[in-house]
C-alpha cells in the first residue's frame, strides 16, 4: 500500500508541471484572439488564429514510446526457494558459451539444512525398518493366538460330546448296576435273615448270629436306597449341570476364538498402517533431502546456450521507479528474472497504445522505429501482436488509464540494436497522396455533427464537415471544405450552442469587449460542445480544469494536441504568461483545496482521522515528507493545509 501511495505521489509530481501548463495553454489558445480586446483595442480578422485548409500528402499514424527487446531469448531466473544472496555474477555484456557459469547464489544455509535432513532421513529409515519387522512379529503372534483359540474351542466341543455320548451313559449304567447289585444283596440278606430266624427259633443259631443277619439285611436295604438316590441325582442334577457347563465352555471357546481372530486382524492392520506411515515419512524425508540437494545444485546457474549476458534489471522498467541494478551481494527472490540471453539477432519493440487509438491499429500495419541511442536511423517494423486486455500494471497505477501492450517486430538489419534501448514507434495507419486536412482543434461537435468555423472578414460561418482519422495533429476532412478556405483554430462554443443551423456569426458576437466573455473552452474535435452559460469573470485557471486527474481522456488528448500544434508565437506567449498563469493556478488550487476541506462532513473527517491512526510509522513518515515537499514547492497551499 505504501508503494502504491509513493507511486501515485510520484505520478502527481510528474504531472504537476502539466497542471500549470494546461491552464496557461488554455489561456494562450483560447485567449490569443482577445488579448488585444482586454487592452481596449478593436477586433479584426488578423487577431484570430486561423488555418488555411490544405490539400496534399497526409500520413495517419500513432506514435508511442517503448523499449527494444530481443525477439528470442532465454530467461535465467532464480529457482532457489525464499531469498538468497548473489555471491558471483558474470559481468553484463559478456559473451558466454553453453555451460559457462552465470550466477552463483549463497548455498551455505542449504548445506546446513542438508546435514540436518540427512539425520532425519536416517531416523525415518530406522523407524521404517522397525515397523516392517514389527509387522512380521504381529502376524506371527496373530496366527499363534488364533491356533490356540481354535484348539480350545475344539477341545470344548469334544468334552461336550464325550460327556453326552460317553461319561453320562457310563455313570448311568454304573448307578443302575449298583441298584441291581444292592437289590440282589438285599434279597439274599432277607432270605438269610428268614432262615436265621427259623434256626434261632429252633435254637440252632445264637442271638448274636441272628442280629448279625438282621444287620446285614438292613445294610443291603440301605445300599439299595442309596443306589436309587444316586441314580436320581445323576439324572435330575449332575447330568444337567455338567451338560450346561460343557455347553457354556463350548460357547466361551467359540467367542474367545472370534475375539482372538478380530484382535489378531486389528493388530496386523495397525502394524501395516504403522509400516505405511513410517514408509511415507521415510519417503517424504528422502524427497526433502533430494529437493535440498537440487536446491544446492540450482544455486549455480549455467548458460543453456551461447549468447550475450543482459541483466533483467537493465531490460525491464519497474513501476516503482528505476530498478536497482543487479550486482553481487544483492538479495534475489524465487522466480525472479535475473539474466536474459538473446539467442538470435532479431529484435522487437514493445509499446503501450492508448485505448483511444485502438480503433486505428491492427496486426500487419507497417511501423517506423527510431531509437534514442541511434539518432538518424529508422528501422522498419510490423505490428504482430496486440494485447486483448489493458495492461494490468498501468491500470493499477491509474485506473482511468487504459493502454494495450503491442509487440512490433523489427524487420531490417538489427546488429546495432541492444536490449533495453528506448525507442519511438510510429505505427502507420494509412497514407493519403491527396487529402484535405485541418488542425484537429479546429473541429468540434455540434448537435452530433462535426463542424468548423470558416472566416469571412469580420464574420464566420459554421459549416458541417465529415472527417476521417487523425494523427493527433491534423485530421482528414472527407467533405465540407475546399482548399484555401480559412478555418478558425479557436472555434467558439457559446455561439455554436446557440445556433441550431449553419449561418454566419459576427466576430463581435463571439469576442465581446471588456473582461467578460462566454464560459467556453475550445474542446477536442470529437467532444460535444457545452451549452453556453451567463457571462462571468474568467481567469487563466478558470478556462481549463485545474487538475489533470479531473480531466476526461478527450480533454487530456486535446491539450496534448494543442501543445503540439502551437506556433512559435503562441509558445512565446506561453513562456511570457507562465509566471502569471502559474500563480493564478496555484491560488485557485489553494482556494479549491480549502473549500474541499471545509466542505467535509463530520463523518468524512472522522474517517480521515481513523485512516491516519491506522497508518504504519513508515506510511506516516512518507506522508509527512510529501507534505513538507508540497509546502516547499507551493507555499500558498501550505498555508491552507491543516
Amino acid at each position: 500500500m505504501s508503494d502504491r501511495n509513493d507511486s501515485s505521489e510520484l505520478l502527481r509530481k510528474q504531472w504537476k508541471p502539466w497542471l500549470v501548463g494546461v491552464a496557461v495553454l488554455a489561456v494562450v489558445i483560447a485567449g490569443a484572439s482577445w488579448v488585444k480586446n482586454l487592452s481596449g483595442e478593436s477586433t479584426s480578422e488578423s487577431d484570430l488564429p486561423v488555418f488555411e485548409v490544405k490539400q496534399g500528402p497526409l500520413t495517419i499514424s500513432v506514435t508511442e514510446a517503448g523499449t527494444i527487446q530481443a525477439r528470442e531469448q532465454v530467461v535465467i531466473q532464480s529457482e532457489v526457494e525464499g531469498q538468497t544472496t548473489i555471491i558471483f555474477l558474470v559481468p553484463e555484456g559478456t559473451q558466454v558459451k553453453q555451460g559457462d557459469l552465470l550466477i552463483e547464489l549463497d548455498g551455505s544455509r542449504l548445506v546446513d539444512e542438508k546435514v540436518d535432513q540427512e539425520i532425519r532421513v536416517q531416523n525415518a529409515e530406522a523407524a521404517f525398518i522397525r515397523a516392517r519387522e514389527n509387522l512380521e512379529v504381529v502376524k506371527n503372534q496373530a496366527l499363534s493366538d488364533i491356533d490356540k483359540a481354535e484348539l480350545a474351542y475344539e477341545f470344548a466341543q469334544q468334552d461336550l460330546q464325550k460327556y453326552v455320548e460317553g461319561e453320562y451313559p457310563k455313570d448311568l449304567k454304573e448307578a443302575q448296576s449298583k441298584i441291581s447289585l444292592a437289590s440282589e444283596e438285599l434279597q439274599r440278606a432277607e432270605e438269610k435273615l428268614n432262615w436265621s430266624k427259623i434256626l434261632f427259633s429252633e435254637l440252632y443259631l445264637s442271638q448274636m448270629e441272628l442280629q448279625a443277619d438282621e444287620l446285614a439285611a438292613n445294610k443291603a436295604r440301605l445300599d439299595l436306597e442309596l443306589a436309587v438316590t444316586n441314580l436320581e441325582l445323576l439324572k435330575d442334577y449332575t447330568y444337567k449341570r455338567d451338560l450346561a457347563s460343557l455347553e457354556s465352555d463350548v460357547k466361551q471357546a467359540e467367542m474367545a476364538l472370534e475375539r482372538t481372530r478380530r484382535k489378531a486382524n486389528a493388530d496386523v492392520v495397525q502394524a501395516e498402517a504403522d509400516l505405511r506411515a513410517k514408509d511415507s515419512e521415510f519417503k517424504r524425508q528422502q524427497d526433502k533431502l533430494d529437493k535440498n540437494e537440487e536446491q544446492i545444485i540450482k544455486t549455480r546457474m549455467y548458460a543453456p546456450k551461447e549468447g550475450m549476458v543482459v541483466y533483467a534489471t537493465s531490460a525491464q522498467a519497474s513501476w516503482r521507479g528505476n530498478a536497482e541494478p543487479l550486482e553481487e551481494g544483492q538479495q534475489v527472490r524465487e522466480r525472479q528474472e535475473l539474466i536474459y540471453l538473446p539467442t538470435a539477432d532479431s529484435f522487437k519493440a514493445e509499446v503501450k497504445v492508448h485505448e483511444s487509438s485502438m480503433d486505428k491499429i491492427s496486426r500487419g500495419l507497417p511501423v517506423r522505429i527510431t531509437v534514442d541511442a541511434l539518432p538518424g536511423r529508422v528501422f522498419p517494423g510490423e505490428v504482430v501482436k496486440i494485447a486483448p486486455l489493458p495492461d494490468a500494471q498501468s491500470v493499477f497505477l491509474n485506473p482511468d488509464l487504459k493502454v494495450y501492450k503491442t509487440e512490433i517486430h523489427v524487420t531490417d538489419d538489427t546488429h546495432e540494436l541492444r536490449t533495453g534501448m528506448s525507442c519511438q514507434a510510429e505505427i502507420i495507419v494509412t497514407r493519403y497522396s491527396e487529402a484535405l486536412y485541418v488542425p484537429i482543434q479546429a473541429v468540434l461537435k455540434v448537435g452530433g455533427k462535426h463542424c468548423v468555423y470558416i472566416m469571412h472578414g469580420k464574420s464566420m460561418e459554421q459549416r458541417t464537415v465529415e472527417i476521417g482519422f487523425d494523427n493527433n495533429r491534423m485530421v482528414h476532412v472527407t467533405s465540407g471544405l475546399k482548399p484555401g478556405e480559412k478555418v478558425l483554430l479557436t472555434p467558439p462554443l457559446a455561439p455554436a450552442a446557440r445556433e441550431s443551423e449553419e449561418g454566419e456569426v459576427p466576430i463581435e458576437a463571439t469576442q465581446p469587449q471588456g473582461e467578460k466573455r462566454p464560459d467556453a473552452v475550445p474542446a477536442a474535435g470529437d467532444r460535444e460542445s457545452e451549452p453556453a452559460g451567463p457571462p462571468r469573470d474568467t481567469g487563466p485557471a478558470q478556462d481549463a480544469p485545474r487538475d489533470w486527474r479531473s480531466m476526461t481522456d478527450e480533454q487530456r488528448q486535446e491539450m496534448r494536441r494543442r501543445f503540439e500544434t502551437m506556433s512559435d508565437e503562441e509558445r512565446q506567449q506561453l513562456r511570457q504568461q507562465w509566471t502569471q498563469g502559474g500563480d493564478a493556478s496555484r491560488r485557485s488550487s489553494s482556494e479549491e483545496g480549502r473549500g474541499r476541506r471545509s466542505n467535509l462532513t463530520p463523518e468524512q473527517r472522522e474517517e480521515m482521522r481513523k485512516r491516519f491512526e491506522n497508518m504504519s510509522p513508515e506510511e506516516r513518515e512518507a506522508m509527512r515528507q510529501r507534505r513538507s515537499r508540497g509546502r516547499e514547492e507551493n507555499p500558498q497551499e501550505a498555508e491552507s493545509s491543516p
